[in-house]
């Protein structure tokens, strides 16, 4: 259970992440507090997680997840560049991601 709530943190990380776009500096209100709640969100489920995970691996993971998912995002919803050097870079987050999670043993 702790890797799904680990998985759904790593969302909200890339909810807060992309919403940080919308609020324009934190001068738009509804954006703003959508940011905010998925912040708060993603903490308290890597919080959770960290009781029956190991921190360091859980922390790789949730920031790579947050990480893969913003990159993933700003090409899709910003026009991002999707270079192929960029793209081998994220497949080797997204390979640390897999690689954590096959060598981790859930303490719970």
């Amino acid at each position: 259970m702790a890797w799904v709530i680990l998985f759904v943190a790593g969302l909200f990380e890339v909810a807060w992440a992309v919403g940080l776009k919308y609020t324009e500096g934190f001068t738009r209100i509804g954006p703003t507090i959508f940011t905010a709640v998925s912040l708060a969100a993603s903490m308290g489920l890597l919080g959770m997680a960290v009781r029956s995970l190991p921190l360091g691996t859980a922390y790789a993971i949730w920031t790579g997840i947050g990480a893969l998912g913003t990159v993933i995002l700003g090409i899709v919803l910003f026009k991002e560049p999707a270079t192929v050097a960029r793209l081998f870079c994220v497949g080797l987050i997204l390979a640390g991601i897999v690689g954590l999670k096959l060598v981790t043993k859930d303490a719970g």
